[in-house]
């Protein structure tokens, strides 16, 4: 396999649980005091109709509960699988950075951030009886940023913009999760997360942006505001899958009652937010022409 597909790690395997390595890395874990799930992994939904805005979609509430019940646990599942992956992406992206850290101290910080994310895949590992990846754009964009060998496209991208993306979504997920040790997980990762985006901020105020890194950051990030601006694609797809072959008509009627320009509006004003730095000017300024951070109508977020 091609080392560069290796640097996020996405498809990596995992071993078989009586593996020596295994039982070695479990010590590591032992000893760094994460308490892992034991016994049979927790049941599905671990998020409510309200979380997802099914409760006001008129196909889902006059679903039996059986559907209704389906259709909660593949949004649950897909909450749990994203976290799982972009948590593993994390820990190749942090060791690259151990590599391309231009001072001891960065250096050593990288390397305690990569415990953080191995911390937090261990943990997420345990809600989960499916570790394969499943099609998902946003992780192929990450998958294809955690390649990037530009170390201040490698900083915007991921550390500045993503994870403190990253930061509103598991304090959210966190506070809504109807599973007790669940929530207390993501609730945990909250200080690691903000110690990573603030270092983020801090190495990239320190650089100057060529017209290169400039192009990529603004196609990459032109790509994953495009994902937001689509509006929750997952739920619309979940409610498919039980359902069964949904019009284009019905889809536009979901996203509508759905509210999907509430809802992307709101996290591409987050995102505005959060790429809007001292040096960024430019890169807003081209989103914007771009028209990046404006929310499309539920007619458009249909194909």
């Amino acid at each position: 396999m091609n080392q560069d597909y290796n640097i996020a790690g996405l498809d990596l395997p995992n071993i078989e649980k009586a593996d020596k390595i295994n039982r070695i890395l479990s010590s590591a874990l032992e000893k760094t005091g994460i308490d892992s799930i034991q016994g049979d992994i927790p049941m599905l939904p671990f998020w409510d109709a309200k979380y997802f805005n099914l409760n006001k979609v008129k196909i889902f509430q006059d679903s039996t509960p059986v559907e209704q019940s389906s259709i909660l646990q593949l949004c649950s599942q897909g909450i749990l699988e994203e976290a799982y992956f972009i948590e593993k992406a994390g820990v190749g992206y942090m060791a690259k950075m151990i590599l391309l850290a231009e001072t001891i101290e960065e250096r050593m910080l990288y390397g305690l951030f990569a415990a953080d994310e191995v911390t937090h895949l261990s943990q997420i590992s345990s809600f989960l009886s499916n570790h394969e990846i499943n099609n998902n754009p946003f992780l192929d964009l990450l998958e294809k940023v955690v390649k990037n060998d530009d170390k201040t496209v490698l900083l915007f991208v991921l550390q500045v913009v993503l994870e403190g993306w990253g930061l509103t979504h598991y304090r959210s997920i966190a506070k809504d999760c109807q599973n007790y040790q669940l929530s207390a997980i993501f609730k945990g990762f909250l200080q690691d997360e903000s110690r990573h985006h603030a270092t983020g901020v801090t190495l990239f105020e320190k650089v100057s942006l060529t017209k290169s890194n400039h192009k990529v950051i603004v196609e990459i990030l032109a790509m994953f505001l495009q994902m937001v601006q689509l509006g929750p694609q997952s739920v619309v797809a979940a409610v498919e899958r039980v359902k069964g072959h949904l019009s284009k008509q019905e889809k536009i009627n979901i996203f509508q009652q759905l509210e999907t320009e509430i809802h992307s509006g709101s996290r591409l004003k987050l995102l505005h937010s959060l790429i809007n730095l001292p040096n960024t000017e430019n890169i807003l300024e081209n989103l914007q022409m771009k028209g990046s951070f404006q929310a499309l109508k539920p007619s458009q977020c249909v194909f």
